[in-house]
């Protein structure tokens, strides 16, 4: 059995205090884009601790969005994706009639997005948004791309601030990348 990876295999790729500044400026774009009210849809597990800091931003710019958790994945307990997106759990909110934004961890890809983006269309979305804390520059399987991005992220396994490897190291206040060993 393979070595888990430890805090000790990561290598800090943006701060917590970039992260802070950057989850504001993001919050007064989707602000003066989207209105005050929306619904946010974020993806779980990975955008846990960035949804958390940005609706705190959003609150300090004037935004009241209702806020609903779906839960897909494409990873299961490895670094490389499967191919196929499964829902694990899905929406309470209504979506149909409201403008909605999506937030995720990470666009690489693009089949975790587009699937969410694709099912919340399909419910009657005015409009549907996508804001993704980091963007990973790869060729994608689907034709996407963020509305709203915090940070192009290079080609390298990234954890920390709610991202994970085998569901460990979500609790690192930073994002880091993962060190070959």
């Amino acid at each position: 059995m393979a070595h888990p990876v430890t805090r000790a295999d990561v290598e800090v790729l943006f701060s917590a205090e970039e992260i802070a500044v950057r989850n504001t400026l993001l919050a007064k774009e989707i602000a003066s884009t989207i209105g005050n009210e929306f619904v946010i849809v974020a993806i779980l597990k990975g955008s846990c601790v960035f949804i958390a800091d940005l609706l705190r931003a959003l609150y300090h710019e004037g935004a009241a969005p209702e806020v609903d958790f779906m839960s897909l994945s494409s990873y299961g307990d490895g670094m490389t994706s499967r191919g196929v997106v499964q829902v694990v759990r899905d929406l309470q909110v209504p979506v149909q009639g409201r403008p909605v934004l999506i937030v995720d961890d990470i666009l690489e890809t693009g089949r975790t997005l587009a699937h969410a983006k694709d099912l919340i269309a399909a419910r009657g979305a005015t409009h549907v948004w996508t804001c993704v804390l980091l963007d990973k520059p790869v060729e994608r399987a689907a034709n996407l791309s963020a509305d709203f991005r915090g940070f192009e992220c290079p080609d390298k396994f990234v954890v920390g601030y709610g991202m994970d490897v085998a569901q460990r190291l979500r609790e690192l206040p930073f994002i880091g990348w993962v060190r070959p060993r």
